[in-house]
């Protein structure tokens, strides 16, 4: 393990002269620039333009386009125009097109780039190339606003559960679309004294097949990504950004039947979220008996592997600034705070169940240029007939920038009980985990990667607990080399995070070639080698996984997308083991390991197509057997207003005697209505065998007034294997948001 740490300090030392030379040379290129002018008269929201702050504006023009190309300019442009007020900031569009046929699938907010027209703008307030906040809007005029963090390198980098008050108005006509953006100042964060901030705005145009963005990005990055921005200089210094208090209040009506304890309950809850505005850059949020039924249910996962899923955060409390508390450590291998923990645990048959919040606070935001701040705590309750304590949980973030893109992190989170229970053991009484990580991103993302290193103490077991990475890529147009190291001790424990498996070093490392023809069919293609193999130091490094694997991608010129897989896997039991999750059949035994072959295909049509097809496949060896697995969705849309999709998968698992076959079906229809651009309905169902579950969730929402909403939703599930009601229930929900 010393060595490992070594080996990592070292690896920084080297990455911090490679940022150095990377950041002076990015240094000489000046970026595009667009001048927003100060004005003192309204602008009434009405997509004609023809106030005169409008006429006078700068504009942002000559798009670059990103598809099919990346190296040549838009065939139809986007102009942006943009000026400001003391109180709010205007952006004024125009998106040029070969006709008026736009190509928009929804009316409700936070619609999909990927099937919808739409021009959206980022915002990077602070400068930092890290954090930024993008404003969207259809031809249509129906609006999206998205949180990007992490630099918007990878696609879990931007969050669209974000909401904040802001309007639009779009007009559409025969060649062209127009839309006006107004902003208040007052929803979003910024320097005091601002004089510039980094800019783009990019465009999505389904209609002409065509991708493009003010500032050239390279094809093989995302849109999102915060290295490619030009600048927005204002006329004259920002004030404040004066953010109100905002007072969210709910009430909630519900009324539920648990058939399998024969329970039934009747409630209403009153509750609410506040936000206050500590200075010009910090947000306090505060929670009090939070209710979040009203989150979308999530999606049933068909899981043949050992270990545990993770889903991501719906809850709008979570949302603000929560990079700074969730991006520590790694998606897949370690995440030491995951904010889905907080209000779930685990009864004593082993389910998990909600756990109420009794309350909680979250303080974050910038402290100054170049510091970031993050406090949480929130409080659970106790739920003595199912064996759960009341626990404090709390996490301190501190995060200070260095060079142009990349920031060093240290955090601090203690999951605590106070209160002595006769279930509890004193080993259980709290868990601490403290870490100091550093991300690297290079000016022009050529170079990035993340080096950290955390530890966790409970209250008899202080020693060693520690887990460990060193990641870095290296990615041109046509490269893209990685390589992985990651070590988590075998008594490492993090109670509010994601670690799947302890006891294990996992060396990784791909290599993928990008290759574009330029051709009428095939826009790009890629092929990818990579291989990881897991290790349990306990063992005397025994490998206990492995897997290598070649894919080859294609992006084809109408947007459709084919993916081919070829994989190497290894798996040593050191449990025993069922993985069709049957309740009495043998499972495979221990102390064995497992080498089989797969292979696999995904292809999926044009997203933005009314009618659309996604199925992918995979078969081959599966330990001692075989598996064959198809699954896909198919959807139908009659846009704006329906849409209809069916997602479905099949496992066919054969396994020797006397271990246990299985035939595992996951269906899901979902029906999507939007009426209007404030009331929509969709309902879901849900159907799996592995789980036993019928689920239907059917969601009625009004959004009354700006970010209010009243919300009818009816939950039903039940037994497969018998048709018996599990759980039903029926609840009034309705919140509002108030600006004092």
């Amino acid at each position: 393990m010393l060595s490992l740490l070594k080996h990592l300090v070292l690896q920084i030392v080297l990455l911090a002269g490679l940022l150095l030379f990377s950041t002076a040379a990015q240094a000489q290129k000046k970026p595009r620039q667009l001048f927003a002018k100060f004005i003192t008269e309204e602008i009434k929201l009405d997509g004609k333009l023809d106030e005169v702050a409008w006429q006078n504006a700068e504009v942002a023009k000559d798009f670059w386009q990103n598809f099919p190309s990346d190296s040549t300019d838009a065939n139809y442009d986007t102009k942006i125009k943009v000026v400001y007020s003391e109180s709010t900031l205007y952006f004024a569009i125009r998106a040029e097109s070969s006709g008026n046929d736009f190509v928009v699938s929804t009316l409700k907010r936070d619609f999909s780039g990927r099937s919808n027209d739409n021009v959206t703008v980022l915002l990077d307030t602070y400068s930092d190339g890290t954090n930024a906040f993008g404003f969207g809007v259809s031809p249509y005029g129906v609006q999206r606003e998205v949180l990007v963090s992490g630099g918007g390198i990878e696609r879990g980098d931007w969050n669209f559960t974000w909401d904040v008050k802001w309007k639009s108005k779009s007009t559409m006509h025969d060649d062209h679309f127009i839309v006006e953006i107004a902003i208040p100042f007052t929803s979003i964060k910024f320097q005091e004294g601002s004089k510039k901030w980094r800019f783009r705005g990019y465009r999505f145009n389904y209609q002409d097949n065509e991708r493009s963005t003010w500032v050239r990005v390279p094809q093989n990055m995302l849109l999102i990504n915060l290295a490619f921005m030009g600048e927005l200089i204002f006329e004259k210094p920002l004030g404040r950004s004066r953010t109100p208090l905002t007072l969210i209040p709910y009430v909630n009506a519900l009324t539920q039947k648990d058939f399998v304890g024969n329970e039934s309950d009747n409630t209403i809850g009153v509750g609410g979220d506040a936000k206050i505005a500590i200075g010009n850059n910090l947000n306090l949020d505060l929670t009090v008996n939070p209710d979040f039924s009203n989150v979308e249910v999530d999606d049933i996962i068909t899981n043949l592997t050992r270990f545990e899923v993770s889903l991501p955060e719906r809850r709008q409390f979570f949302i603000d600034n929560s990079d700074l508390f969730n991006s520590f450590g790694n998606r897949r291998d370690n995440r030491p705070f995951f904010s889905r923990r907080i209000g779930l645990a685990t009864d004593t048959a082993g389910n998990t169940i909600q756990n109420d919040i009794l309350g909680g606070l979250r303080l974050s935001g910038k402290l100054n240029e170049n510091w970031r701040l993050g406090l949480l705590n929130i409080q659970t309750a106790a739920d003595t007939a199912n064996n759960i304590a009341s626990n404090n949980n709390s996490m301190f973030v501190l995060q200070r920038k260095l060079f142009s893109r990349s920031n060093v992190g240290m955090f601090v989170i203690n999951r605590q009980t106070f209160d002595d229970y006769d279930f509890m053991e004193d080993s259980d009484r709290y868990n601490r985990v403290a870490g100091l990580e550093y991300t690297v991103a290079s000016s022009d993302n050529v170079w990035t990667g993340k080096f950290y290193a955390h530890k966790s103490i409970n209250p008899d077991d202080k020693d060693g607990n520690i887990a460990a990475q060193a990641y870095l890529i290296r990615q041109t147009k046509n490269w893209r080399l990685a390589s992985r190291h990651t070590y988590i001790d075998a008594e490492y424990q993090s109670d509010l995070g994601f670690v799947p498996r302890n006891d294990a070093y996992k060396p990784a490392a791909s290599i993928t070639r990008f290759f574009y023809p330029g051709n009428k069919i095939l826009n790009r293609h890629d092929l990818r080698i990579l291989g990881s193999v897991f290790f349990r130091p306990t063992l005397d490094y025994q490998r206990t996984d492995h897997t290598y694997q070649a894919i080859w991608s294609f992006s084809f010129t109408n947007q459709a997308n084919l993916e081919l897989k070829a994989n190497n896997r290894f798996i040593f039991l050191t449990d025993e083991f069922d993985p069709t999750g049957s309740d009495d059949g043998v499972p495979l035994p221990s102390n064995i390991g497992y080498n089989f072959n797969e292979w696999s295909w995904e292809f999926n049509t044009n997203r933005a197509n009314n009618f659309v097809i996604a199925t992918n496949s995979t078969f081959g060896g599966f330990f001692t057997g075989n598996r064959l697995s198809v699954g896909g969705e198919i959807s139908y849309r009659l846009p704006p207003k329906i849409s209809f999709s069916l997602a479905a998968n099949y496992d066919r698992i054969r396994l020797p005697d006397p271990h246990p076959d299985a035939d595992l079906w996951l269906l899901s229809p979902r029906l999507d209505i939007t009426f209007t651009k404030s009331i929509f309905w969709t309902t879901i169902f849900q159907y799996s065998n592995q789980q036993d579950n019928l689920g239907i969730n059917s969601r009625l929402q009004w959004r009354f007034a700006p970010l209010s909403d009243l919300y009818l939703v009816y939950n039903d599930n039940y037994y497969v294997s018998q048709f018996e009601p599990k759980f039903r229930s029926l609840n009034l929900k309705v919140t509002y948001w108030l600006n004092i």
